[in-house]
């Protein structure tokens, strides 16, 4: 019996979406499925880690019967990638199967119950907001890159969403770093905060596009709920206390140097060839209007750079690890960075004109 008819275009990017939630090996072997909900005229996809959830719209598909299964996500996924351009294809039911044909292609796949599939399902929402997509994006651009991972104190393996009157904020440490942005919303919000879990960062800012197109966020309970595009996105929080970043952000420091970013990062780049491969520290060495990039490794080998920069303070010789300082010159745009300094044994604030509510603070190390 015919179930649906699709075109591989419209099929394709839609089980792109959910295939980034489901995870290769799980306890539970419906997990590793996608659950196709259909009724004449609409169908939708859900897949789900139990912490995370994405559903999609399917357009222009045909049903003719309403049904529901669950069919292995990433042999569908790999199946209709493999597929040609321009290939109809065609579900049909067998018993406790499903039949993929497509031109002369066919595929019969096992189907679990979807009575079985889990669902999360949210409460009334206590916020709800819009945020352009290119701007949300551009948020967790400037921030994601210095979440933790695995990081066994938990609440860093993720992501600080603060609402605050008409401030969106986000903030994410690794205990070493602190990455800091924000944006002005269109109306005032009560005062709260939530941990995004790192997966759920990862996979909404993939999902996110370049245009001014609206995502909804809606918080309720425990959950964060993304919608955008026939796309919805929901979440789990992370249950933890998030530190004190207000703290972390310097606010005196004085020492303040001027450089071309580019000639910065291509700098750090050829330095960080010869640094230690466990450690991977550099020194920076300030002097007037120029700054020295030096490392070394075990082998008693090093590297030197200097670049021009505008600086007229003291002197100034401090460590960092390169990978760090890479990180935060490639999340910015524009031609120039400030890198602001106190002493040799304190944090470095980075920041740029052309990010005004960007903040990136790197903890220094010892060399």
């Amino acid at each position: 019996m015919l179930l649906m008819e699709i075109e591989r275009a419209a099929l394709l990017p839609q089980l792109g979406t959910t295939i980034g939630v489901v995870e290769r090996r799980h306890t539970l072997p419906i997990l590793s499925n996608v659950l196709i909900n259909a009724q004449p005229g609409e169908a939708r996809l859900l897949a789900t880690d139990l912490e995370l959830q994405v559903a999609t719209v399917l357009k222009e598909v045909k049903v003719d019967t309403e049904f529901s299964l669950t069919v292995a996500a990433r042999k569908l996924f790999d199946i209709v990638r493999a597929l040609p351009d321009g290939a109809k294809i065609r579900l049909e039911s067998k018993d406790s199967q499903i039949v993929l044909v497509a031109g002369r292609s066919r595929f019969t796949l096992q189907t679990l119950p979807a009575a079985d599939f889990p669902r999360m399902e949210s409460a009334a929402a206590e916020a709800h907001l819009q945020v352009p997509q290119n701007v949300l994006k551009r948020l967790l651009q400037l921030t994601q890159f210095a979440m933790a991972n695995q990081d066994i104190r938990y609440y860093l393996n993720g992501l600080l969403l603060v609402l605050e009157g008409e401030t969106l904020r986000l903030v994410a440490t690794d205990g070493h770093r602190l990455s800091y942005a924000e944006t002005k919303l269109a109306s005032a919000h009560d005062n709260r905060d939530l941990i995004i879990p790192r997966k759920t960062v990862l996979e909404l800012a993939k999902m996110l596009g370049e245009d001014e197109a609206p995502v909804e966020i809606s918080l309720a309970g425990n959950l964060v709920t993304f919608a955008m595009d026939g796309v919805e996105l929901m979440s789990k929080v992370v249950d933890g206390k998030f530190p004190d970043y207000q703290r972390v952000i310097p606010t005196a420091h004085d020492k303040k140097m001027i450089v071309n970013r580019q000639a910065a990062m291509q700098s750090l780049q050829r330095a960080a060839i010869l640094s230690n491969e466990k450690f991977r520290s550099v020194r920076l060495v300030l002097g007037k209007d120029s700054l020295k990039v030096i490392s070394t490794n075990n082998e008693q080998e090093e590297a030197q750079e200097e670049l021009e920069a505008r600086y007229e303070d003291t002197p100034l010789d401090i460590g960092f690890n390169v990978t760090y300082l890479l990180d935060g010159l490639a999340a910015v745009s524009g031609d120039d960075a400030t890198l602001a300094f106190s002493d040799p044994n304190s944090s470095m604030l980075l920041t740029s004109a052309s990010e005004p509510t960007f903040k990136y603070v790197v903890m220094p190390m010892r060399i």
